[in-house]
């Protein structure tokens, strides 16, 4: 009898000791669960942090206004500058989508340098034309109207120059699903007509303040890298004009490199004012 009483007690005892290793696995794992809860909680806190952050840099990025000055076509500041007056300059591409454009996209998503892209809409009939532009939109960049046809519009009707102008607008937000605000008349001629049209359009004009790749002798990537970096015509807030050609594709890279040794940086369009004047 003895015998049976010890035996109960050994087993009632091996199960109270099963019971405590047990609870104390549940406490473990209850340990465990409850700091990977603290964890995942510190890390959205962490996130909701630089959240902030970055909302306030973009914020900081797009308070730096510029506004296009008209006797020399730079981009000037709105407000006076505070901390370091780092020179810039803005880039403009012409003529696109024609055989070169992509291909200067992606060359400049790759250094992250912004542009306008000012779009001609007779390279738009085509679905591969159609198709390059919206990767390029895709590819982040403002898209600007450089009218259908390329025509001088010191030559045109009013109702032609209309066509020119809004055709080409509807056209491109049917493609990219946002309507220009930039446009550049072909030669720099602008009518009190087409003013008339972009005012009414809520349209921003510019001409440019230099460019080369057409003239004969800058039409080779060595020499036009040169001189549109080095041109005397250079100055902070410089509007640059360059096409959609196999020469200025090629020197694409070096003009980028050129202006970032000489500590220029690259205006985004999204930070020119979006409103025109009245002249």
């Amino acid at each position: 009898m003895k015998i049976f009483y010890s035996m109960v007690i050994i087993l009632l005892l091996l199960g109270a000791c099963q019971t405590t290793e047990k609870t104390a696995m549940n406490e473990e794992e209850t340990d465990r669960e409850s700091n990977r809860e603290v964890t995942e909680v510190e890390e959205k806190d962490t996130t909701k942090e630089e959240e902030p952050e970055k909302e306030k840099s973009k914020e900081e990025n797009n308070e730096e206004k510029y506004e296009i000055n008209k006797a020399n076509w730079t981009l000037e500041p709105i407000k006076e500058q505070t901390g370091e007056n780092t020179s810039k300059v803005l880039l403009t591409i012409d003529d696109a989508p024609d055989q070169h454009s992509v291909a200067m996209a992606k060359m400049l998503a790759e250094e992250e340098v912004p542009a306008i892209f000012f779009v001609n809409g007779h390279f738009l009939k085509d679905e591969e034309g159609k198709k390059q532009l919206k990767e390029i939109a895709e590819l982040g960049f403002e898209i600007g109207n450089h009218t259908m046809n390329h025509s001088n519009l010191n030559e045109l009707t009013e109702k032609e120059t209309e066509q020119e102008i809004i055709t080409l607008n509807d056209t491109i937000e049917g493609i990219t699903g946002v309507r220009p605000v930039f446009f550049r008349a072909p030669f720099g001629v602008n009518t009190d007509v087409s003013k008339q049209i972009l005012k009414e359009e809520d349209m921003v004009w510019m001409n440019w303040t230099y460019g080369y790749d057409w003239e004969d002798q800058y039409m080779d990537a060595e020499a036009l890298a040169d001189i549109m970096v080095n041109t005397e015509l250079l100055q902070n807030g410089a509007n640059l004009l360059m096409h959609d050609r196999e020469w200025t594709k090629n020197a694409l890279p070096s003009i980028i490199e050129g202006f970032r040794e000489k500590d220029y940086e690259f205006i985004d369009p999204d930070q020119i004012e979006r409103k025109e004047d009245e002249d």
